[in-house]
This record gives structure tokens, sequence and C-alpha cells, in this order.
């Protein structure tokens, strides 16, 4: 890390071996990301609750390049356990942050919209026509909202266009255009 370990702590009895444990989960998560800039842990115990006794809240920010992770456990009786998870949710958030770099994530395709040209309700096919005059085969298996039996000519419909063997397709046909039928 470029910026050493910030651990503090509000109302916790100094523990070497709570510290220990810090240390020992900001070194595994620096080992499964090196490239992490900084980490701050900070623990609170709250005022003694009379029926549960301690309860603890724990912060944890880590800074890697692009973003700032922040995980916060509140009212932990068992502070080793509100140290796991919080660990863990940021290996997790570090996890799509490594996603994110790569160009791992999954980037969903932007709905198009047309109007039902033609349709042949026996056959279970029709055929959309967008707006700059293509038309896009579509099948009933294709249609998600409403039922293929509803659609006529003229609805307007929003879809995926695919590229299938036979040419362009339309995909997750559904009624409506941003949500207006």
């Amino acid at each position: 890390m470029q910026v050493p370990l910030q651990i503090t702590m509000h109302g916790v009895q100094q523990s070497e071996a709570l510290e220990a444990e810090i240390r020992e989960r900001v070194a595994k998560l620096e080992q499964f990301y090196p490239r992490m800039i900084s980490c701050r842990v900070t623990v609170d115990e709250l005022s003694k609750h009379h029926r549960q006794g301690r309860q603890f809240t724990l912060r944890l920010d880590v800074h890697v390049p692009g973003k700032e992770i922040v995980v916060t456990r509140d009212r932990h009786e068992d502070i080793y356990v509100a140290l796991r998870e919080a660990f863990d949710a940021a290996k997790r958030q570090i996890e799509d942050v490594i996603r994110e770099q790569r160009g791992d994530v999954k980037v969903h395709p932007i709905p198009q919209h047309g109007r039902v040209a033609r349709i042949f309700a026996d056959e279970g096919y029709g055929f959309i026509e967008t707006p700059d005059g293509r038309e896009l085969y579509f099948s009933r298996v294709n249609v998600v909202h409403p039922d293929f039996d509803r659609l006529e000519p003229g609805t307007p419909v929003q879809f995926i266009e695919e590229m299938a063997d036979e040419g362009p397709q339309a995909k997750r046909v559904s009624v409506g255009k941003h949500g207006i039928a």
C-alpha cells in the first residue's frame, strides 16, 4: 500500500489480538489486490446494551485506483464476525473493480424501438419495421410481453437486434416504447 494501514478504535479496549487480526486481514486483501492504495479500519464500541451486552460498529475504507470502497457493519456482538464479514464484502467489491478494469463487465444491449409491420399468427412469426425502414424477423418464442397472440400490425415494440444465420432478427420483443404501450 502507498499509505500505511490506519486502525482507529473508539471505546474499545486496545487488544493486540484484535489489531493482529485486522493486520492479517488487510495483508490478505493486499495480497489479493496489490494495487490497493490505502486502508482505514475504524472500530467503535457502542454503549453497553443492558440485554445484549457489548455491540460493535466497524467501518472499512479501502482506496484502490479509481474507486473508494466503504463497508460498514453495525451492531455486531462479535467484533471478529464483523471483521470477517466486512473484509469479505470488501474483497467482493474489489473483485468487481478488477472485472471493470479488465473490461469483463457484461454490457447489456440497448433495446431498439419499432412497430409490428406484419404478423403471421398461424405460423408464429412476424416482422418489425425499424425507424430506418428495415424489417426484422421475430418468432413467437422471441416475444416476452405480452403474448404473441396480442400483437397486431402497428403495435409499438422494443426489441434487441441480433445477427442470426438468416440475417438480423429481433429478440426479446415487448410492447411499448420506453414503457409506453
